[in-house]
């Protein structure tokens, strides 16, 4: 058996498939998982402090506990802030500075679970959508302030950005942070990037761009757990079924790249002792 890892997926245990989806990503030869918490807003009530944030973080941690049981290998959880939450607390009446405040402390809290051992890393970003000037910069500055969180905890952070295959200006903030650049991870990102780690999603023409770009690269489905959206956005067996297609186009190098060299240069983990624990 090899390491088969998913860089990015959401579990939701009380109203999609929760562990269920695990049993299908294990039964197709996937071992490991990075759980990415879904957005608080599917979750719960609008956040007005940190606090508030950890109710989706402990449901995230149970989930993780449970695909830990299931695979061969284990689950890691990535704790954070989406950035869409900007959206949603401006819409409710929130200033966009009041907005990055209750987003900033949403990610003081994940901190302290990577602080504590509980968690891997932390996910941030900024929309992937049209916004106003004012919200942009406040969205910037939750960034910045998750990098600066990633150096002082010394782990990784996912981010959830515009589609972009140059993200250098993001990969120099990390840096100027203390972060090194190829501890940022770009979610759903395409099989070219520049500036952070890309974690490509698993469509065969990006996976073949990775594949062949011999730079470090991991694999995702962002499979969202959302009963009404069944199988978004890729389904949980899909990383392992792209394996078995990369195997098959002769790309063997690029699978070790992208589930034991990479998660390793990023996350530090070990998915090969990791097996069978």
């Amino acid at each position: 058996m090899e390491p088969i890892l998913d860089d990015h997926m959401h579990l939701d245990p009380d109203h999609g498939q929760g562990v269920e989806a695990v049993k299908d990503f294990s039964r197709a030869g996937g071992t490991h998982l990075l759980v990415v918490n879904k957005p608080s807003w599917h979750l719960g009530d609008l956040p007005d402090a940190g606090a508030d944030f950890e109710s989706v973080f402990e449901t995230t941690l149970g989930a993780v506990a449970e695909a830990t049981d299931v695979l061969d290998g284990c689950a890691w959880p990535i704790l954070g802030v989406h950035p869409g939450l900007i959206s949603q607390l401006t819409d409710a009446g929130h200033t966009p500075e009041e907005a990055g405040e209750i987003m900033r402390a949403g990610l003081d809290r994940a901190g302290e679970y990577v602080a504590s051992g509980a968690a891997l890393g932390l996910k941030s970003g900024r929309p992937h959508y049209e916004v106003s000037e004012a919200v942009w910069k406040a969205s910037n500055a939750v960034l910045k302030h998750a990098l600066s969180l990633g150096a002082d905890h010394e782990c990784a952070v996912q981010l959830h950005t515009e589609g972009s295959e140059d993200l250098t200006e993001i990969a120099e903030w990390a840096e100027e942070r203390g972060l090194p650049a190829h501890r940022v991870v770009k979610h759903y990102a395409n099989g070219r990037l520049k500036g952070p780690t890309p974690s490509v999603i698993c469509q065969r023409d990006e996976l073949r761009r990775a594949a062949e770009s011999n730079a470090p690269f991991m694999m995702e489905t962002d499979f969202i757990d959302d009963p009404d959206r069944p199988g978004a956005v890729l389904g949980p067996k899909t990383v392992p079924r792209r394996v078995t297609w990369l195997r098959e186009e002769g790309y063997e190098g690029a699978i070790r790249t992208a589930h034991v060299e990479t998660p390793e240069e990023v996350y530090g983990i070990d998915t090969v002792s990791t097996l069978d624990e």
